[in-house]
């Protein structure tokens, strides 16, 4: 059984625009970051990143993960492993 859902950009009709407020705003990021996560895209994308880019965005991941979780939803909702 799959773990991993990519629901809402399945059904997503909304603008897909950042800063007209801030429920637009989240439905943007979570459009664009389920987008971002597709296999197909990613396997384009990592090859052209730089070691310095990849280090970014883990850091910058795991910077707003460790700030905005509590370690028990890292592992539920993040990680699946509990």
């Amino acid at each position: 059984m799959k773990k991993d859902t990519h629901n809402f950009v399945q059904e997503y009709k909304g603008l897909g625009a950042f800063g007209l407020d801030r429920k637009t705003d989240e439905e943007t990021i979570m459009f664009y970051l389920q987008k971002f996560s597709e296999d197909s895209f990613l396997e384009a994308l990592l090859p052209r990143l730089s070691d310095p880019e990849l280090e970014e965005i883990y850091l910058f991941i795991n910077d707003k993960l460790k700030l905005h979780l509590l370690e028990d939803e890292y592992h539920s909702l993040f990680l699946k492993d509990r």
